[in-house]
Protein backbone atom coordinates (compact mmCIF):
# COMPACT_ATOMS: atom_id res chain seq x y z
CA UNK A 1 0.00 0.00 0.00
CA UNK A 2 1.14 3.61 -0.69
CA UNK A 3 1.51 5.23 2.30
CA UNK A 4 0.56 8.75 2.72
CA UNK A 5 3.71 10.20 3.92
CA UNK A 6 5.80 8.88 1.30
CA UNK A 7 6.59 11.56 -1.86
CA UNK A 8 5.28 10.36 -4.70
CA UNK A 9 8.22 9.89 -7.77
CA UNK A 10 8.25 12.07 -10.82
CA UNK A 11 7.79 10.05 -14.06
CA UNK A 12 10.49 9.84 -16.71
CA UNK A 13 9.00 11.74 -19.12
CA UNK A 14 6.39 13.91 -19.97
CA UNK A 15 2.96 12.33 -19.57
CA UNK A 16 -0.81 13.15 -19.76
CA UNK A 17 -3.70 11.34 -18.00
CA UNK A 18 -7.42 11.18 -19.19
CA UNK A 19 -9.19 10.78 -16.22
CA UNK A 20 -12.28 9.40 -16.52
CA UNK A 21 -14.20 10.53 -12.96
CA UNK A 22 -17.58 8.84 -13.74
CA UNK A 23 -15.92 6.29 -16.49
CA UNK A 24 -18.19 5.38 -19.12
CA UNK A 25 -21.36 6.41 -18.07
CA UNK A 26 -22.88 9.25 -20.25
CA UNK A 27 -26.14 10.93 -20.37
CA UNK A 28 -26.08 10.26 -24.16
CA UNK A 29 -26.03 7.08 -26.14
CA UNK A 30 -24.44 8.09 -29.42
CA UNK A 31 -24.34 5.40 -31.54
CA UNK A 32 -20.70 5.11 -32.53
CA UNK A 33 -19.80 5.33 -28.92
CA UNK A 34 -16.44 2.48 -28.08
CA UNK A 35 -16.27 3.49 -24.47
CA UNK A 36 -19.86 2.49 -23.39
CA UNK A 37 -19.45 -1.21 -23.13
CA UNK A 38 -16.43 -0.83 -20.66
CA UNK A 39 -19.12 -0.63 -18.05
CA UNK A 40 -19.28 -5.08 -18.45
CA UNK A 41 -16.34 -4.47 -16.97
CA UNK A 42 -17.42 -3.47 -13.44
CA UNK A 43 -19.86 -5.60 -11.30
CA UNK A 44 -21.63 -2.53 -9.54
CA UNK A 45 -22.06 0.02 -12.28
CA UNK A 46 -23.77 2.30 -9.35
CA UNK A 47 -21.07 2.98 -7.99
CA UNK A 48 -19.30 4.91 -11.28
CA UNK A 49 -18.23 8.33 -9.56
CA UNK A 50 -14.66 8.89 -8.11
CA UNK A 51 -14.42 8.98 -4.46
CA UNK A 52 -12.99 12.44 -2.61
CA UNK A 53 -10.25 10.25 -1.18
CA UNK A 54 -8.79 8.87 -4.93
CA UNK A 55 -9.50 12.22 -6.13
CA UNK A 56 -6.75 13.29 -3.74
CA UNK A 57 -4.57 10.77 -4.40
CA UNK A 58 -4.81 11.19 -8.27
CA UNK A 59 -4.25 15.42 -7.79
CA UNK A 60 -1.45 14.45 -5.50
CA UNK A 61 0.25 11.71 -7.71
CA UNK A 62 -0.28 13.58 -10.79
CA UNK A 63 1.03 16.52 -9.84
CA UNK A 64 3.93 14.75 -8.10
CA UNK A 65 4.96 12.60 -11.83
CA UNK A 66 4.75 15.69 -14.02
CA UNK A 67 8.02 17.66 -14.94
CA UNK A 68 5.94 21.04 -14.48
CA UNK A 69 5.49 24.12 -14.12
CA UNK A 70 2.30 23.24 -15.85
CA UNK A 71 -0.01 20.42 -15.57
CA UNK A 72 -2.31 19.26 -17.83
CA UNK A 73 -5.94 17.81 -15.96
CA UNK A 74 -7.69 16.07 -18.92
CA UNK A 75 -11.52 15.60 -17.75
CA UNK A 76 -12.95 12.82 -19.97
CA UNK A 77 -15.99 9.89 -19.81
CA UNK A 78 -18.30 9.10 -20.80
CA UNK A 79 -19.91 12.46 -19.52
CA UNK A 80 -17.72 13.79 -17.19
CA UNK A 81 -19.93 16.41 -16.08
CA UNK A 82 -21.84 14.26 -14.34
CA UNK A 83 -19.63 13.89 -11.55
CA UNK A 84 -21.06 17.25 -10.54
CA UNK A 85 -19.57 20.45 -9.74
CA UNK A 86 -18.75 19.97 -6.16
CA UNK A 87 -16.27 17.29 -7.82
CA UNK A 88 -14.48 19.61 -9.75
CA UNK A 89 -14.58 22.47 -7.14
CA UNK A 90 -13.24 20.53 -4.74
CA UNK A 91 -10.38 19.54 -7.78
CA UNK A 92 -9.20 23.08 -8.12
CA UNK A 93 -8.58 23.02 -4.30
CA UNK A 94 -6.68 20.06 -4.28
CA UNK A 95 -4.49 20.94 -7.46
CA UNK A 96 -4.01 24.39 -5.11
CA UNK A 97 -2.89 22.68 -2.22
CA UNK A 98 -0.92 20.25 -3.95
CA UNK A 99 0.99 22.47 -6.82
CA UNK A 100 4.47 23.39 -5.75
CA UNK A 101 5.46 27.56 -6.10
CA UNK A 102 5.27 28.86 -9.00
CA UNK A 103 3.68 25.90 -10.74
CA UNK A 104 0.06 26.23 -12.44
CA UNK A 105 -2.48 24.24 -13.19
CA UNK A 106 -4.26 23.69 -17.02
CA UNK A 107 -7.72 21.79 -16.83
CA UNK A 108 -9.52 20.68 -20.05
CA UNK A 109 -12.98 19.19 -19.91
CA UNK A 110 -14.12 16.65 -22.71
CA UNK A 111 -18.17 17.22 -22.62
CA UNK A 112 -20.95 16.65 -24.64
CA UNK A 113 -22.44 19.89 -23.35
CA UNK A 114 -25.78 19.30 -22.30
CA UNK A 115 -25.44 19.48 -18.56
CA UNK A 116 -23.41 23.17 -19.13
CA UNK A 117 -25.68 25.15 -17.59
CA UNK A 118 -24.92 28.86 -16.28
CA UNK A 119 -23.45 27.82 -12.81
CA UNK A 120 -21.38 25.13 -15.08
CA UNK A 121 -20.48 28.01 -17.22
CA UNK A 122 -19.58 30.29 -14.71
CA UNK A 123 -17.30 28.17 -13.09
CA UNK A 124 -15.64 27.10 -15.86
CA UNK A 125 -14.76 30.53 -16.28
CA UNK A 126 -13.95 31.61 -12.96
CA UNK A 127 -11.94 28.15 -12.59
CA UNK A 128 -10.02 29.16 -16.35
CA UNK A 129 -11.29 25.39 -17.68
CA UNK A 130 -10.69 24.87 -21.06
CA UNK A 131 -14.02 23.02 -22.79
CA UNK A 132 -13.84 20.71 -25.69
CA UNK A 133 -17.45 20.17 -26.69
CA UNK A 134 -18.75 17.29 -29.09
CA UNK A 135 -20.89 18.65 -31.94
CA UNK A 136 -21.00 16.72 -35.34
CA UNK A 137 -21.50 19.54 -37.26
CA UNK A 138 -25.54 20.26 -38.75
CA UNK A 139 -28.52 19.79 -36.56
CA UNK A 140 -29.96 16.85 -38.72
CA UNK A 141 -26.17 15.15 -38.87
CA UNK A 142 -25.71 15.70 -35.22
CA UNK A 143 -29.23 14.57 -33.90
CA UNK A 144 -28.66 11.24 -36.20
CA UNK A 145 -26.26 9.59 -33.82
CA UNK A 146 -26.19 11.65 -30.44
CA UNK A 147 -29.39 11.14 -29.09
CA UNK A 148 -30.25 10.89 -24.80
CA UNK A 149 -31.94 7.87 -23.36
CA UNK A 150 -35.26 8.99 -25.16
CA UNK A 151 -33.81 8.74 -27.65
CA UNK A 152 -34.56 12.75 -28.65
CA UNK A 153 -31.89 14.38 -30.51
CA UNK A 154 -28.76 16.89 -28.63
CA UNK A 155 -27.75 19.26 -31.05
CA UNK A 156 -29.63 22.38 -29.49
CA UNK A 157 -28.28 21.17 -26.28
CA UNK A 158 -25.09 21.55 -27.14
CA UNK A 159 -25.51 24.84 -29.17
CA UNK A 160 -26.68 26.44 -26.31
CA UNK A 161 -24.52 25.05 -24.22
CA UNK A 162 -21.45 26.74 -26.85
CA UNK A 163 -23.42 30.19 -27.06
CA UNK A 164 -23.53 30.03 -22.79
CA UNK A 165 -20.07 29.10 -22.76
CA UNK A 166 -18.86 32.43 -25.44
CA UNK A 167 -21.44 34.96 -23.22
CA UNK A 168 -19.02 34.20 -20.16
CA UNK A 169 -15.90 34.37 -22.52
CA UNK A 170 -15.07 31.00 -23.01
CA UNK A 171 -14.47 29.95 -26.08
CA UNK A 172 -14.70 26.01 -26.36
CA UNK A 173 -13.05 23.73 -28.85
CA UNK A 174 -15.19 22.14 -31.08
CA UNK A 175 -14.98 18.12 -31.61
CA UNK A 176 -16.69 16.40 -34.67
CA UNK A 177 -16.20 12.86 -35.12
CA UNK A 178 -16.81 11.26 -39.03
CA UNK A 179 -18.77 8.42 -39.59
CA UNK A 180 -19.43 6.58 -42.96
CA UNK A 181 -22.70 9.43 -43.22
CA UNK A 182 -21.06 12.24 -41.96
CA UNK A 183 -17.94 11.93 -44.53
CA UNK A 184 -20.28 12.54 -47.25
CA UNK A 185 -21.27 16.08 -46.28
CA UNK A 186 -17.91 18.14 -45.92
CA UNK A 187 -18.51 21.18 -46.68
CA UNK A 188 -21.75 21.74 -44.79
CA UNK A 189 -20.50 20.18 -41.77
CA UNK A 190 -17.61 22.21 -41.86
CA UNK A 191 -19.07 25.19 -42.77
CA UNK A 192 -21.78 24.69 -39.76
CA UNK A 193 -18.89 24.29 -37.46
CA UNK A 194 -17.31 27.81 -38.88
CA UNK A 195 -20.04 29.42 -37.77
CA UNK A 196 -20.41 28.50 -34.48
CA UNK A 197 -17.17 31.05 -34.36
CA UNK A 198 -15.44 29.07 -31.34
CA UNK A 199 -12.05 29.56 -33.42
CA UNK A 200 -11.19 26.03 -33.11
CA UNK A 201 -12.13 22.45 -34.25
CA UNK A 202 -11.19 18.75 -34.65
CA UNK A 203 -12.20 16.20 -36.25
CA UNK A 204 -12.21 12.48 -35.31
CA UNK A 205 -12.51 9.40 -37.98
CA UNK A 206 -14.96 6.76 -36.73
CA UNK A 207 -13.30 3.60 -36.94
CA UNK A 208 -15.01 0.64 -34.73
CA UNK A 209 -14.03 -3.19 -35.57
CA UNK A 210 -16.85 -5.69 -36.05
CA UNK A 211 -16.95 -9.17 -35.20
CA UNK A 212 -16.14 -10.65 -38.49
CA UNK A 213 -12.74 -8.29 -38.17
CA UNK A 214 -13.57 -5.90 -40.67
CA UNK A 215 -15.16 -2.53 -39.94
CA UNK A 216 -18.54 -1.78 -38.69
CA UNK A 217 -21.20 -0.13 -41.58
CA UNK A 218 -20.73 3.68 -39.33
CA UNK A 219 -17.22 3.24 -39.61
CA UNK A 220 -15.80 6.31 -42.54
CA UNK A 221 -13.88 4.28 -45.29
CA UNK A 222 -10.40 5.44 -46.03
CA UNK A 223 -11.39 6.69 -49.46
CA UNK A 224 -14.17 8.91 -47.46
CA UNK A 225 -11.84 10.17 -45.10
CA UNK A 226 -9.16 10.77 -47.02
CA UNK A 227 -11.48 12.85 -49.41
CA UNK A 228 -13.70 14.62 -46.54
CA UNK A 229 -9.91 16.40 -45.03
CA UNK A 230 -9.09 17.07 -48.99
CA UNK A 231 -12.37 19.17 -48.78
CA UNK A 232 -12.52 20.92 -46.21
CA UNK A 233 -8.73 21.68 -46.16
CA UNK A 234 -9.46 23.36 -49.83
CA UNK A 235 -12.13 25.24 -48.13
CA UNK A 236 -9.97 26.42 -45.29
CA UNK A 237 -6.98 27.34 -46.94
CA UNK A 238 -9.21 29.39 -49.43
CA UNK A 239 -10.98 30.79 -47.17
CA UNK A 240 -10.13 30.76 -43.39
CA UNK A 241 -6.63 30.58 -43.00
CA UNK A 242 -5.41 32.55 -40.11
CA UNK A 243 -8.68 32.78 -38.74
CA UNK A 244 -10.12 29.27 -37.91
CA UNK A 245 -7.77 26.63 -36.54
CA UNK A 246 -8.28 22.72 -37.99
CA UNK A 247 -6.06 20.27 -35.46
CA UNK A 248 -4.55 18.30 -38.21
CA UNK A 249 -3.82 21.14 -40.00
CA UNK A 250 -2.21 23.09 -37.11
CA UNK A 251 -0.50 19.40 -36.42
CA UNK A 252 1.05 19.32 -40.06
CA UNK A 253 2.20 22.70 -40.46
CA UNK A 254 4.32 22.22 -37.07
CA UNK A 255 5.53 18.71 -38.51
CA UNK A 256 6.13 20.24 -42.22
CA UNK A 257 8.04 23.34 -40.60
CA UNK A 258 10.50 21.35 -39.10
CA UNK A 259 8.55 20.72 -35.77
CA UNK A 260 7.00 17.45 -33.93
CA UNK A 261 3.46 16.65 -34.10
CA UNK A 262 1.95 16.64 -30.41
CA UNK A 263 -1.01 14.60 -31.19
CA UNK A 264 -0.10 10.46 -30.02
CA UNK A 265 -1.60 8.99 -32.94
CA UNK A 266 1.05 11.17 -35.50
CA UNK A 267 3.91 10.69 -33.46
CA UNK A 268 6.47 7.75 -33.72
CA UNK A 269 5.47 6.11 -30.44
CA UNK A 270 2.59 6.42 -27.73
CA UNK A 271 2.17 5.47 -24.31
CA UNK A 272 2.54 8.46 -22.76
CA UNK A 273 -1.23 9.51 -22.60
CA UNK A 274 -2.83 6.77 -19.66
CA UNK A 275 -6.68 6.61 -18.72
CA UNK A 276 -7.65 6.61 -15.03
CA UNK A 277 -10.53 5.15 -14.43
CA UNK A 278 -13.16 6.21 -11.87
CA UNK A 279 -11.68 3.39 -9.56
CA UNK A 280 -8.34 4.33 -9.49
CA UNK A 281 -7.98 1.78 -12.45
CA UNK A 282 -4.74 2.87 -14.87
CA UNK A 283 -5.11 1.46 -18.49
CA UNK A 284 -2.67 1.61 -21.48
CA UNK A 285 -5.16 4.06 -23.58
CA UNK A 286 -8.55 5.73 -23.98
CA UNK A 287 -8.63 3.05 -26.87
CA UNK A 288 -6.93 -0.29 -24.67
CA UNK A 289 -9.25 -0.26 -21.66
CA UNK A 290 -9.47 -3.81 -20.36
CA UNK A 291 -7.86 -6.24 -18.58
CA UNK A 292 -5.27 -6.83 -20.36
CA UNK A 293 -4.33 -3.14 -20.88
CA UNK A 294 -4.38 -2.35 -17.35
CA UNK A 295 -1.47 -1.26 -15.48
CA UNK A 296 -2.18 -1.13 -11.94
CA UNK A 297 -3.84 1.46 -9.34
CA UNK A 298 -3.15 4.35 -7.97
CA UNK A 299 -3.92 3.12 -4.75
CA UNK A 300 -1.48 0.81 -4.27
CA UNK A 301 0.68 1.85 -6.56
CA UNK A 302 2.36 5.19 -8.07
CA UNK A 303 0.95 6.92 -10.81
CA UNK A 304 4.63 7.38 -12.60
CA UNK A 305 5.78 4.02 -11.44
CA UNK A 306 2.71 2.49 -13.44
CA UNK A 307 2.93 4.98 -16.75
CA UNK A 308 6.97 3.85 -16.61
CA UNK A 309 6.38 0.15 -16.14
CA UNK A 310 8.05 -1.96 -18.72
CA UNK A 311 5.10 -3.45 -20.19
CA UNK A 312 3.68 0.09 -21.16
CA UNK A 313 6.98 1.26 -22.67
CA UNK A 314 6.54 -1.73 -24.82
CA UNK A 315 3.01 -0.78 -25.84
CA UNK A 316 3.98 2.48 -26.40
CA UNK A 317 7.56 1.34 -28.58
CA UNK A 318 5.41 -1.00 -30.59
CA UNK A 319 3.68 1.47 -32.62
CA UNK A 320 7.23 1.98 -33.90
CA UNK A 321 8.79 -1.33 -33.76
CA UNK A 322 5.76 -3.18 -35.90
CA UNK A 323 5.99 0.13 -38.42
CA UNK A 324 4.17 -1.46 -41.69
CA UNK A 325 6.23 -1.80 -43.74
CA UNK A 326 4.74 0.23 -46.50
CA UNK A 327 5.07 3.21 -44.03
CA UNK A 328 9.07 3.05 -44.31
CA UNK A 329 9.19 3.97 -48.10
CA UNK A 330 6.52 6.49 -47.53
CA UNK A 331 6.66 10.45 -47.90
CA UNK A 332 4.46 11.23 -45.63
CA UNK A 333 6.44 9.39 -42.28
CA UNK A 334 6.75 11.92 -40.30
CA UNK A 335 3.11 13.50 -40.98
CA UNK A 336 1.84 9.94 -39.80
CA UNK A 337 3.82 7.54 -38.33
CA UNK A 338 1.48 4.69 -39.37
CA UNK A 339 -0.93 6.01 -37.61
CA UNK A 340 -2.78 5.24 -34.21
CA UNK A 341 -2.32 1.22 -32.76
CA UNK A 342 -6.00 0.64 -32.77
CA UNK A 343 -6.39 1.33 -36.35
CA UNK A 344 -3.85 -0.98 -37.41
CA UNK A 345 -5.46 -4.38 -38.56
CA UNK A 346 -5.53 -4.76 -42.33
CA UNK A 347 -3.84 -8.07 -43.60
CA UNK A 348 -0.65 -6.84 -45.67
CA UNK A 349 1.90 -9.25 -47.67
CA UNK A 350 4.47 -8.67 -45.29
CA UNK A 351 2.84 -10.16 -42.37
CA UNK A 352 2.60 -6.35 -40.60
CA UNK A 353 -0.76 -5.20 -39.29
CA UNK A 354 -1.70 -2.18 -42.19
CA UNK A 355 -3.20 0.90 -41.16
CA UNK A 356 -6.77 1.12 -41.80
CA UNK A 357 -6.91 4.70 -42.72
CA UNK A 358 -3.52 4.69 -44.92
CA UNK A 359 -4.81 5.14 -48.05
CA UNK A 360 -7.12 7.76 -47.29
CA UNK A 361 -4.75 9.95 -45.43
CA UNK A 362 -2.12 9.46 -48.24
CA UNK A 363 -4.30 11.24 -50.82
CA UNK A 364 -5.13 13.72 -48.01
CA UNK A 365 -1.30 14.51 -47.60
CA UNK A 366 -0.99 14.64 -51.44
CA UNK A 367 -3.27 16.99 -51.79
CA UNK A 368 -2.17 19.46 -48.85
CA UNK A 369 1.25 19.32 -48.92
CA UNK A 370 2.03 21.41 -51.50
CA UNK A 371 -0.36 24.21 -51.29
CA UNK A 372 0.34 24.09 -47.16
CA UNK A 373 4.23 24.63 -47.53
CA UNK A 374 3.55 27.05 -49.89
CA UNK A 375 1.54 29.08 -47.66
CA UNK A 376 3.68 28.91 -44.67
CA UNK A 377 6.40 30.13 -46.67
CA UNK A 378 4.54 33.04 -47.73
CA UNK A 379 3.24 33.44 -43.79
CA UNK A 380 7.11 33.07 -42.84
CA UNK A 381 7.95 36.21 -45.21
CA UNK A 382 5.58 38.39 -43.61
CA UNK A 383 2.69 37.82 -46.10
CA UNK A 384 -0.67 38.17 -44.59
CA UNK A 385 -3.19 35.49 -44.50
CA UNK A 386 -5.32 37.22 -46.32
CA UNK A 387 -2.98 37.95 -48.66
CA UNK A 388 -1.99 34.16 -49.08
CA UNK A 389 -6.00 33.13 -49.48
CA UNK A 390 -5.84 36.01 -51.98
CA UNK A 391 -3.06 34.35 -54.26
CA UNK A 392 -4.14 30.88 -53.36
CA UNK A 393 -7.80 32.13 -54.69
CA UNK A 394 -6.23 33.28 -57.93
CA UNK A 395 -4.23 30.71 -58.85
CA UNK A 396 -7.11 28.17 -58.02
CA UNK A 397 -9.25 30.52 -60.57
CA UNK A 398 -6.56 30.33 -63.63
CA UNK A 399 -6.30 26.65 -63.42
CA UNK A 400 -9.87 26.05 -63.83
CA UNK A 401 -10.18 29.24 -66.24
CA UNK A 402 -12.38 27.71 -69.40
CA UNK A 403 -12.66 24.20 -67.49
CA UNK A 404 -16.36 22.68 -67.63
CA UNK A 405 -17.70 19.83 -65.97
CA UNK A 406 -17.27 17.66 -68.89
CA UNK A 407 -13.50 18.92 -69.86
CA UNK A 408 -10.69 17.12 -69.05
CA UNK A 409 -9.95 17.97 -65.37
CA UNK A 410 -6.59 19.99 -65.14
CA UNK A 411 -4.89 17.50 -62.80
CA UNK A 412 -3.84 15.37 -65.80
CA UNK A 413 -5.74 12.21 -64.66
CA UNK A 414 -7.91 12.17 -67.91
CA UNK A 415 -10.78 11.86 -66.11
CA UNK A 416 -13.62 14.15 -66.76
CA UNK A 417 -13.54 17.35 -64.28
CA UNK A 418 -16.83 16.35 -62.96
CA UNK A 419 -15.56 12.83 -62.15
CA UNK A 420 -12.62 14.08 -60.57
CA UNK A 421 -11.23 17.59 -58.97
CA UNK A 422 -14.29 19.73 -59.54
CA UNK A 423 -15.16 20.59 -56.07
CA UNK A 424 -11.61 21.99 -55.89
CA UNK A 425 -12.76 24.90 -57.89
CA UNK A 426 -12.95 28.22 -55.88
Amino acid sequence: MVQAEEAPPRASEPLVVMAKPVGPICNLECSYCYYLDTARMYERPHLFRMTDDLLETYVREYIAASPGPIVHFVWHGGEPALAGLDFYRRAVELQQRYLPEGWTCWNNLQTNGTLLDEEWCAFIADAHFDVGLSIDGTPSLHDRFRKDHQGGGSYHRALDAIRRLQAHGVQPDILCTVNADLAREPLSVYRALRDLNTGWMQFIPIVRRAPDGGVTPDSVSPEAYGRFLSIVFNEWIHHDLGAVGVQLFAELSSVWSGGEATLCWMAPTCGRVVVLEHDGSVYACDHFVGPDARRGNIATEHLATLVDSEVQRRFGDAKRDRLPDRCGSCPWLSACNGGCPKDRFVATDAGADGYYLCDGMRAFFAFAEPPLRSALADLRRGMPPQDVMNRRRAETMERWRGVGRNDSCPCGSGLKAKQCCWWQRQ
